[in-house]
């Protein structure tokens, strides 16, 4: 039967293979990457007397985070404040994120703008700031405090749903039959985030609802820690290890373009793709009809502006009393590329 308890099952396998099943790293990167706390980057003209927003984000080196920084960039420009930026190297590293809150405080951040790696550990630094009277904006992940200004995200346990019932058509377009065992393989950037975990969550409550009773999830979840070349190794992992895949699901940016790139590589056009963001690799394969793929398009630009909007209101005494702002999800494939909406997202990646 395909009810409550199943789907429990399948979270709770998901995480334990997810915490269990990282690819290795090296030791002398990681510990590099948590003892260095990396310089704030200046985004705008820095002009005295205007409001200083520090942002920090979950990956310096991701296509995504940089667009969410021009988001940002932009409206800094526009609104007439000072734009700082820096982040962490993994998504793993929310000590580091830690830290750099402290080195923002330090430097006199007015507001900080937080894209947090570990929605759990952040949780009492956030609060922290917060309850000091600086305001604290949240995008694309929230913490576990009520204690921050306000969170642009995405609904990530919908945008998950959504990856779920495109995967189920990608198999239907591809000739599987109801009746024919199907399996889809999945990795994760992070085992820490609530934006990963509500995604997984997602895919798994609508695939356990809708899809027909052989096709299945396989029960090993591969983590990369938000690193693309630990993600491709896990990728070639998954499809060494399982011969008969037919499609996989990355969770975020990272999980996606290191299954984009083995897909590519190896040619494999019966396998379906779906992910999130819009990366070159991903507009690659969608953009070849010999390819099935498509991807969860998020709106991190917006996220960005609105984020600089919602700071500066906060230092001007202004209480909207919302907590939270669902910035939306479009489904890109083949056949939506085209659409005006999409390629008004597009225009900012």
């Amino acid at each position: 039967m395909k009810n409550n308890v199943k789907i429990k099952l399948i979270l709770s396998a998901a995480l334990c293979a997810a915490l269990m099943t990282g690819c290795p790293q090296s030791d002398d990167v990681s510990e590099t990457e948590t003892t260095v706390i990396p310089e704030f980057t200046e985004e705008t003209d820095i002009i005295e007397g205007r409001k200083n927003i520090y942002l920090i984000v979950k990956n310096l080196t991701s296509s995504y985070w940089n667009v969410v920084i021009d988001g940002v960039r932009d409206a800094g420009n526009e609104l007439d404040c000072n734009i700082f930026s820096s982040g962490s190297a993994s998504e793993m590293q929310w000590e580091l994120q830690s830290s750099l809150i402290d080195k923002a405080i330090s430097e006199g951040a007015d507001a900080i703008i937080l894209a947090p790696n570990d929605s759990v550990n952040l949780a009492s630094k956030v609060s922290e700031v917060y309850c000091t009277g600086v305001p604290v904006v949240l995008v694309d992940t929230v913490v576990n405090t009520e204690n921050y200004t306000i969170c642009y995200m995405t609904d990530n346990l919908r945008a998950g749903q959504n990856a779920a019932e495109e995967m189920i058509k990608r198999f239907e377009e591809s000739g599987i039959s109801d009746d024919r065992e199907a399996y889809v393989a999945i990795q994760i950037g992070a085992s820490t985030s609530q934006t990963i975990n509500e995604r997984v969550a997602g895919f798994c409550q609508y695939w356990t609802k809708n899809a027909p009773e052989k096709w299945k999830i396989i029960d090993e979840v591969k983590l990369n820690e938000g690193n693309v070349d630990y993600a491709v190794t896990c990728a070639e992992q998954l499809l060494d290890k399982y011969s008969n895949i037919n499609g996989v699901f990355g969770t975020n940016n990272c999980s996606t373009v290191g299954f984009a790139r083995v897909i590519k590589n190896r040619e494999r056009k019966d396998i379906a793709v779906v992910g999130f963001d819009y990366s070159d690799e991903m507009k690659e394969l969608i953009m070849d009809k010999d390819y099935n793929a498509a991807t969860m398009l998020q709106r991190q630009y917006s996220m960005g502006q609105y984020a600089v909007q919602s700071a500066l209101d906060a230092l001007d005494g202004k209480k909207s009393g919302i907590k939270f702002v669902d910035t939306g999800v479009v489904t890109v494939n083949s056949s939506t590329i085209s659409d005006s909406e999409i390629q008004e997202i597009l225009s900012h990646n």
